[in-house]
């Protein structure tokens, strides 16, 4: 990369971000999860709403998943707050804005956001473009991933505290690594201090989606295979377990698209709801 001007966000981060945007605009209140800065950031053109991947209907399930997942994370995060816990971990960072539309949390912790060096550095400039700059209490962790750079070295020198409890988020990551990549993730994270969490969000195989569903996720693996990025792990919940209790987790716990459903969109009188297919690992060292 030899210039600023040609780091953009990547293609996967840039379409969660307008469906948070999307959710808020055009779905009805109340909202599951509001978020419109990571709109601000990307800055798209008046016509993004026309896009393909922006369809209202078609992808609703999808949209509905993304707010779903997100809102349950920052559910957790609340939550390990309260009980003292003040290191969050996002692996994969993307676009996320917690940090910047929950400073009232955010601000007790410190929020490591582990990205690749492209779109994290992008992402700083443009916070600094917005006025939300980079707090002290926000580190921003670039990771070359394909260089071979440990996630955790870095994430050790920018100032994670492995002897303190932390919050690790790991969302729409598990299906672009590869098993023995997952299980070393697990691994690592299982040797957290104790009372860490992790929730971490994986695909299931197609034969456990149900027939009506599985041709819509099909055409989503096809997508993401033609766009370089296929999709290179797949899960069964209770195998999924297993790998946690075996990475040393002292409790793990499947949360499914229908849990999500039960807690967040129950009472929608629009039918909004998830997609079946991704579920969460919530695991306890």
């Amino acid at each position: 990369m030899s210039d600023d001007q040609d780091l953009k966000p990547e293609g996967t981060a840039a379409r969660v971000a307008l469906w948070r945007a999307m959710h808020v605009e055009a779905d009805a209140a109340p909202h599951v999860f509001e978020d419109t800065v990571g709109l601000r950031l990307i800055d798209p053109l008046n016509d993004w709403r026309q896009r393909p991947d922006m369809n209202l209907a078609g992808t609703a399930g999808y949209r509905a998943g993304v707010v779903g997942r997100a809102r349950f994370i920052e559910d957790l995060v609340t939550e390990q707050v309260g009980l003292g816990v003040s290191q969050y971990v996002l692996l994969g960072a993307g676009l996320d804005t917690f940090a910047q539309r929950r400073v009232e949390i955010a601000s007790r912790m410190r929020v490591f956001e582990v990205d690749q060096p492209g779109p994290q550095a992008w992402k700083r400039r443009r916070l600094a473009e917005l006025g939300f700059g980079i707090p002290e209490w926000l580190k921003l962790v670039s990771v070359d991933f394909e260089a071979g750079q440990s996630w955790w070295n870095e994430l050790l020198r920018a100032g994670f505290d492995p002897s303190k409890p932390a919050v690790v988020a790991s969302t729409g990551v598990s299906m672009y690594l590869r098993r023995d990549a997952n299980i070393a993730l697990l691994r690592q994270v299982a040797q957290l201090a104790p009372a860490s969490t992790l929730a971490m969000t994986f695909l299931l195989p197609l034969d456990l989606i149900d027939a009506k569903e599985r041709p819509q996720h099909q055409a989503l693996h096809e997508r993401a295979r033609a766009a370089g990025t296929p999709f290179l792990s797949f899960f069964k919940p209770m195998e999924m377990l297993a790998l946690a209790n075996e990475a040393g987790f002292r409790q793990a716990t499947h949360v499914s698209t229908a849990d999500l459903v039960q807690r967040y969109f129950a009472d929608r009188a629009d039918g909004l709801k998830p997609a079946h297919g991704e579920s969460f690992l919530v695991a306890v060292s």
